[in-house]
């Protein structure tokens, strides 16, 4: 009997990821291991779509901006002072920034997009927020999560306990 994608199973995915127009974003080169069952672990609609499938079928699910990593928002593009930053900047370096009252939960990824005229332009954005994506993926491997994983709610790696 084959095992299927159901609650509290850890699911093996390979995938890849492209745009609507087919050009790839992201070509998954690591699989993707998730605890499945309402964990958030996964987008909600490919978890969805994967409940009750078996190893080696496979699923395409077509996400809009809303049900992958976010509509974009130009709130989060923020352009500062160049000299607020070490010399060797460069476009695509990463900064962790957040509110301005400290509170490290809202902790957002500001990526360089831009440097010019002593200004840089940074964008809190996620890279793929706004897109589309089009998700294809095959399920690789499917075990019964452990009680510990089930009570943390994501999967462990390698069997090592979390901290």
């Amino acid at each position: 009997m084959n095992m299927q994608v159901a609650k509290n199973s850890v699911v093996t995915l390979e995938y890849h990821v492209t745009d609507p127009d087919g050009e790839v974003v992201d070509e998954g080169r690591e699989p993707i291991i998730y605890l499945h069952g309402g964990y958030d672990d996964i987008f909600p609609k490919i978890e969805e779509s994967l409940q009750g499938k078996t190893v080696g079928e496979s699923v395409q699910v077509k996400l809009q901006p809303d049900e992958a990593f976010g509509d974009y928002d130009a709130e989060l593009v923020q352009v500062e002072s160049r000299k607020d930053f070490p010399a060797e900047l460069q476009v695509g370096m990463q900064f962790e920034g957040g509110p301005e009252d400290g509170g490290d939960e809202d902790l957002i990824i500001y990526r360089v997009t831009e440097i010019a005229d002593g200004k840089v332009v940074l964008d809190g954005n996620h890279p793929l927020a706004g897109m589309a994506l089009v998700f294809t993926c095959t399920v690789a491997a499917i075990r019964n999560a452990s009680a510990e994983e089930i009570e943390h709610g994501h999967v462990h790696s390698g069997g090592d306990s979390c901290e």
